[in-house]
C-alpha cells in the first residue's frame, strides 16, 4: 500500500475546487517559489534538529536522529516553522491511501470531493494513482491542484481517475518563470494544452505581482488566448503574508494594485473568458 507524507489536511474547504471539497496537502515540491504562501511544504525535513530546542512546548525530539512530533503536546504555534532554514517541516505524517479514506469517511456525507494540492501533488504520483481509485469507488470527484511541473501526459492511468486539474501558470515567459521558481515553463505549457485537449482543466491561477505589470499582462494575455472559455481563470494579487525572507526582498510587501487587477481581468474577458475570478 502507497504512502505520502502529509502536510495538512482541510477536512471542509470551498476554495480548493468546487463545492465543499476535503483537502490534503502532500509534502515536497520542486518549484521554489519567491511568492510561495507555504514555503515549508517544498522540502522533506534533513532531521538537523534545530527546530527541537525552539518548540516551547516540548512537542519534537530528536530520537536516533530523527526529528519526532507529538501532534498532543504540539499548540500549532509554528516556531518550529520559522526555526527551519530548509523550507521544511516536522509535522510530517506518513499516511497510507487507507488511512486518508479513513479520514474522509468521516465527512463523506458534507463533501463533493477531494483535492490534493502541496507542495507539488504530483511528487507523489503513484499514491495518487492508488487514492484516487479508492475515492472514486466512494463517488467522489477527485482533483489534482498543481503547478504543472510533472507532464500529465507521462501518467495516464493517474489521469483516467483525475476529473479536473487545477493549474497554476506562474508566467509565460520563461526567463521570467525561472526567476520566479527556479525552474523553465516549458512542462508547464505542454501541460496546459494537454489539458485543454482532454478536457480536464478545471481552473487556472495567475498571481499578479506589483512591479511586473508588463510580465503580468503578457501572462494573462497569452494565457486567456488558450482557454478562452474551456475554464475559468483565477487572477490572484500578490499578498506577502507568509511570504519568505527572499521573496519579499525580491517582489516587496507592497500588494497589487486595484486598476491593474481589473486591467488583466478586462484582458482575460477580451480573449473570450467567461468567468474570471479576481481574489
Amino acid at each position: 500500500m502507497k504512502k505520502a507524507p502529509v502536510n495538512r489536511i482541510i477536512p471542509f474547504s470551498n476554495v480548493d475546487g468546487p463545492g465543499n471539497r476535503f483537502a490534503l496537502f502532500l509534502q515536497k515540491c520542486p518549484f521554489h517559489c519567491l511568492y510561495c504562501h507555504n514555503p515549508e511544504t517544498i522540502n522533506e525535513c534533513i532531521h538537523c534538529g534545530a527546530c527541537v530546542a525552539t518548540c516551547p512546548t516540548g512537542a519534537l525530539q530528536l530520537i536516533d536522529q530523527k526529528v519526532v512530533w507529538d501532534e498532543a503536546t504540539c499548540v500549532q504555534c509554528d516556531t518550529c516553522l520559522h526555526t527551519c532554514t530548509h523550507l521544511s517541516s516536522p509535522k510530517i505524517e506518513w499516511m497510507t491511501t487507507d488511512e486518508i479514506v479513513q479520514e474522509i469517511k468521516k465527512v463523506r456525507s458534507f463533501i463533493r470531493g477531494i483535492t490534493v494540492s502541496g507542495g507539488e501533488c504530483m511528487e507523489h504520483a503513484d499514491f495518487l494513482l492508488e487514492l484516487f481509485t479508492k475515492v472514486q469507488k466512494m463517488g467522489l470527484a477527485c482533483f489534482l491542484d498543481s503547478n504543472g511541473a510533472y507532464d500529465f501526459e507521462q501518467y495516464p492511468e493517474l489521469m483516467k481517475v483525475t476529473d479536473a486539474v487545477m493549474l497554476d501558470i506562474k508566467a509565460i515567459d520563461s526567463e521570467f518563470h525561472q526567476y520566479l521558481t527556479g525552474n523553465d515553463n516549458a512542462k508547464v505549457i505542454k501541460n496546459l494544452t494537454y489539458l485543454l485537449q482532454t478536457d480536464k482543466l478545471y481552473e487556472v491561477r495567475t498571481v499578479l505581482l506589483n512591479g511586473f505589470e508588463l510580465q503580468n499582462q503578457k501572462t494573462v494575455e497569452s494565457v486567456s488566448r488558450l482557454i478562452t472559455d474551456h475554464c475559468r481563470y483565477k487572477l490572484i494579487q500578490y499578498r506577502p503574508y507568509g511570504v519568505r525572507k527572499e521573496g519579499i526582498e525580491a517582489l516587496g510587501a507592497t500588494m497589487f494594485k486595484e486598476e491593474e487587477r481589473l486591467q488583466c481581468a478586462e484582458i482575460a474577458k477580451k480573449n473570450g473568458v467567461k468567468d474570471v475570478i479576481i481574489v
